[in-house]
């Protein structure tokens, strides 16, 4: 009989255990807020857009930098270590071939085709240099736990 009332006491235990690890329903949700200018503060908060806005401006002039980096500094470097070659930035191909001047325009009344082999280099270097940065930054901070 006393195994039997043990019984009971553990049977009701465990019911006021499984009523306490039942999930509790959830808190019903704040009120949305009213007016145009509450609901766009709303809008800022709930999809981070200033944090997107603020990485958008910082990456364009992120790129205006290291664009003038590479035609500006890194190309004319190249440019002087390579004997003849000039400033890469401004190196054009001319098709069929011709004499370029020092600013590479061909000679008057060339009607022939020029292809910026420098301005493609330019753009190229550059989104090296910018992917390469960008690859840094994500590597840094998954590494502090920003992701």
């Amino acid at each position: 009989m006393n195994i039997l009332a043990n019984d009971d006491k553990m049977l009701e235990e465990l019911k006021k255990i499984r009523v306490l690890l039942e999930p509790k329903p959830a808190p019903p949700a704040p009120p949305a807020p009213k007016g145009l200018w509450n609901e766009f503060k709303n809008f800022l908060s709930k999809y981070k857009v200033l944090g997107l806005a603020i990485a958008f401006i910082m990456g364009v002039y992120l790129g205006g930098l290291v664009q003038s980096l590479v035609k500006d500094l890194l190309l004319p470097a190249i440019g002087l270590a390579i004997p003849g070659l000039g400033n890469l930035a401004t190196w054009k191909i001319p098709v069929p071939g011709t004499t370029l001047d020092a600013s590479g325009n061909p000679p008057e009344g060339y009607t022939g085709q020029l292809f910026g082999i420098g301005s493609f280099l330019v753009a190229l270097i550059t989104f090296i240099i910018v992917a390469f940065v960008i690859f840094l930054i994500v590597k840094v901070s998954k590494k502090w736990g920003m992701e």
